[in-house]
């Protein structure tokens, strides 16, 4: 067998391996809250900025919108978020939170800290500066793997 075709000489498998961790991490915070994971990135989308379209969502989050679309119907139906037709362009849908989901981002406030708390070694106080340092590599390489998949 060549080297290079073990599983555990492969980038691919660790970074598989860190998404569904990191996945299986949030869910016991966002249960609580009545959210997936990928609903809670729609969520902090639009506590970012509400009122937005399904195409600005998707771009933000980089998915396509048949992977999007059926995460908002069900926040819709959960009363989370409400879809309407744009005035300016009606093929376009804007979203925009409830009085419930606007709620909802008190209560998720404490999520962040306490996933970097779930990233800290037992023993250790998390590491802001280490945190700052992964996000910064993280960043460059998901804009180099961008540019990548855009020239090809």
């Amino acid at each position: 067998m060549y080297d290079q075709l073990k599983l555990d000489n492969q980038l691919c498998f660790r970074f598989y391996t860190v998404s569904r961790l990191i996945a299986q991490a949030y869910r016991p915070l966002l249960e609580p809250l009545g959210l997936t994971y990928p609903q809670y990135l729609v969520m902090l989308v639009l506590w970012e900025h509400d009122n937005q379209t399904v195409s600005d969502i998707t771009g933000r989050l980089g998915l396509e919108t048949n992977t999007v679309t059926p995460l908002i119907q069900r926040m819709e139906k959960a009363g989370l978020v409400v879809r309407t037709k744009g005035i300016v362009d009606s093929r376009q849908t804007l979203v925009s939170l409830t009085k419930r989901g606007q709620h909802l981002e008190q209560e998720a406030r404490e999520v962040p800290e306490c996933i970097v708390r779930s990233l800290t070694p037992k023993g250790s106080e998390p590491d802001t500066e280490l945190a700052a340092q992964t996000a910064a590599l993280l960043d460059s390489l998901i804009a180099t793997l961008r540019e990548a998949t855009r020239t090809k």
